[in-house]
């Protein structure tokens, strides 16, 4: 059949369950994203009128967006940091054989398995400006005359939203930051330490170069999933105040269920699945770890 054999066409059987699987639930909803885009929709279930680029000149011309975007860089900046700063320290002592460490790899893991409504009602209630535990605290050491008010100005909110979300995430970047310690061979640190090395010489020269894969990884997956966090902005803030934690997700859902401009939401998540997808393939372009072959060659 096609000039095929019978072992490629047994193969290709075996493939098709999975495109076809993959084709409804990524290829069509992408393509009817960019067909919606190039048409004025603003209710689900009505007729549009096709406008070709019009929706696109709309959202490149729009202050919102282009702020709402710049702000979105920040936010995946800001968890990139913390997250991956919070996750190397705890690998790192997790990594460390002390009493209960079994107990303490897979308590940390509990505070990204927590559903994100219940980690959202939790925070809200801890930094509340009336009995929160937080500013009870810090009024109760000195460190504030008054309650603070987290959620009350911008700046403050969108500090609090990016804590709050990397203090979510963190464990998951832990486990996979531990995963790539373990992997380094011990041998290596103890004979770093024959030949008289200190610390930060086995960390830069052993840990780091070992942790490379794993870092790689956590730079593309931790960037995509902040910069598509919706749900603890949403739930924490809906946005505001004054648009203050208003990423582009955020926005995108607003101008489509609130706004209802659902092609103009369209044309915003076209717009943004080609920024990520660029964004992916130069990372990996120029970020992916080189096999000794490779540097070799170079």
């Amino acid at each position: 059949m096609f000039g095929l054999s019978r072992r490629t066409l047994v193969g290709y059987l075996y493939v098709a369950p999975l495109m076809l699987w993959l084709a409804l639930t990524i290829a069509y909803p992408l393509l009817s994203t960019v067909v919606l885009s190039l048409q004025d929709i603003r209710i689900i279930g009505t007729e549009g009128s096709f406008v070709g680029l019009d929706q696109y000149r709309a959202i490149f011309a729009s202050d919102t967006f282009w702020s709402s975007a710049g702000r979105s860089l920040i936010w995946v900046l800001g968890n990139g940091l913390v997250q991956t700063l919070a996750a190397f320290i705890a690998a790192l002592l997790l990594r460390e054989a002390f009493p209960g460490v079994r107990i303490a790899r897979v308590w940390i893991i509990l505070s990204w398995i927590v559903p994100t409504v219940v980690v959202v009602i939790i925070w809200r209630w801890m930094l509340s400006a009336s009995g929160g535990i937080v500013n009870y605290a810090l009024v109760s050491l000195g460190v504030a005359e008054r309650p603070i008010g987290f959620f009350s100005t911008s700046t403050s909110a969108f500090a609090s939203v990016v804590l709050i979300n990397a203090w979510r995430m963190f464990p998951f970047m832990t486990v996979i930051m531990l995963a790539g310690l373990m992997r380094i061979p011990e041998e290596l640190y103890e004979s770093a330490a024959v030949d008289g090395a200190n610390a930060w010489q086995k960390f830069w020269y052993i840990t780091l170069p070992g942790l490379q894969p794993v870092l790689f990884v956590i730079g593309l997956l931790g960037t995509l999933i902040s910069f598509n966090t919706f749900d603890v902005i949403w739930l924490l803030t809906g946005g505001g105040p004054a648009g203050g934690t208003t990423t582009l997700p955020v926005l995108i859902y607003d101008t489509a269920f609130k706004q209802y401009r659902l092609s103009r939401a369209a044309a915003m998540s076209v717009v943004t699945g080609v920024l990520l997808l660029v964004f992916a393939l130069t990372f990996i372009r120029l970020m992916s770890p080189r096999t000794d072959a490779q540097e070799a060659a170079l």
